[in-house]
C-alpha cells in the first residue's frame, strides 16, 4: 500500500499527515510525537485518539509537518489530519471515526480587532472625568 495524505486544520494550524502501513510510529517535524509534544500527556491522547477509536494504533506509521499556530492547535490539527487520512486509507473507518466529531474542521478563529476597542470587544475603561 502506498502512502497516503491528508490535510488537517485548526485555527491558524496546518498538519500535512502521511500515513502508510507499519509498526504503530507517529513522527511530528522529524521527531517522535513524546518529544514534539513533552509532557503534555492530554494533547498526546488527542493526536492518537483517532487511531484508538479505529483500532489501528499498533498498524500504521504516521509522518507528519505542522505549522503555524501554537502547539495545542496544531495538535487538534494532526488529529484532524490524521483522521482524514484514516478515511482516504480505508473508507470503512468514516462510519467508526464520523460519529467521534474527528472528521469534522473546528471553524472557531480569533475574532479580529476592531477600531476604538482594546481588544476585540473589550472596550476602553470608563472614567467620568
Amino acid at each position: 500500500m502506498a502512502k497516503v495524505y491528508a490535510t488537517g486544520r485548526r485555527k491558524s494550524a496546518i498538519a500535512k499527515v502521511w500515513l502508510e502501513v507499519g509498526t504503530g510510529e507517529i513522527t511530528v517535524n522529524g521527531v517522535a510525537l513524546n518529544v514534539w509534544l513533552g509532557g503534555h500527556e492530554a494533547l498526546k491522547k488527542r493526536v492518537r485518539q483517532p487511531l484508538e477509536v479505529s483500532k489501528q494504533l499498533e498498524s500504521v506509521n504516521i509522518v507528519a509537518k505542522t505549522l503555524g499556530g501554537g502547539y495545542s492547535a496544531q495538535a487538534d490539527a494532526l488529529r484532524h489530519g490524521i483522521s482524514r487520512a484514516l478515511v482516504a486509507y480505508d473508507e470503512q473507518f468514516r462510519a467508526i471515526i464520523k460519529p467521534h466529531g474527528l472528521l469534522t474542521r473546528d471553524a472557531r478563529v480569533v475574532e479580529r480587532k476592531k477600531p476604538g476597542k482594546r481588544k476585540a470587544r473589550r472596550s476602553p475603561q470608563f472614567s467620568k472625568r
